[in-house]
């Protein structure tokens, strides 16, 4: 989910690719009767929220390590690029099936015009990257009092 104006048309082509992804893991037998493995692209998982003071990202990165990730703000979009690496060890072992996706990944958010962005924060804790996006000042929800005459 971006931090962007409602694009339904964007939302619509979203749910299309996921069902597509959906459809080729079902599809797993093969003309000869065997079974076919498929995997879907690899994109990480995240929840936005958002309060008076700030935004805040969670990215689900299991299996990823620290140095594996990057994140970068340029120009009011906030991208996450990284890899999730597959480590196999085949010596007197066969791996019948692998469901888990592997490989690089990028998502891209384009942060609201009230966001500090000389103050993110990252933090990378238990496979789970958050990101804690300040509002400016001018951005934050001020409360005016009205004098009842």
């Amino acid at each position: 989910m971006n931090l962007v104006r409602w694009n339904p048309l964007r939302e619509l082509e979203e749910m299309s690719e996921r069902l597509n992804r959906v459809i080729a893991r079902q599809d797993t037998r093969g003309s000869n009767g065997k079974e076919v493995m498929t995997v879907a692209d690899w994109v990480p998982s995240v929840d936005i929220s958002e309060t008076d003071e700030a935004f805040h990202i969670a990215a689900e990165l299991p299996e990823v390590k620290k140095e594996d990730v990057k994140v970068t703000l340029e120009n009011g979009v906030l991208t996450l690029q990284g890899e999730r690496k597959e480590e196999r060890e085949e010596k007197g072992r066969k791996i019948h099936r692998t469901e888990r996706s592997y490989g690089q990944f990028v998502r891209s958010f384009t942060l609201p015009d009230g966001v500090d962005d000389t103050k993110v924060k990252a933090e990378f804790k238990e496979g789970v990257l958050h990101l804690h996006l300040p509002k400016s000042e001018k951005a934050k929800p001020k409360a005016i009092e009205v004098k009842v005459a």
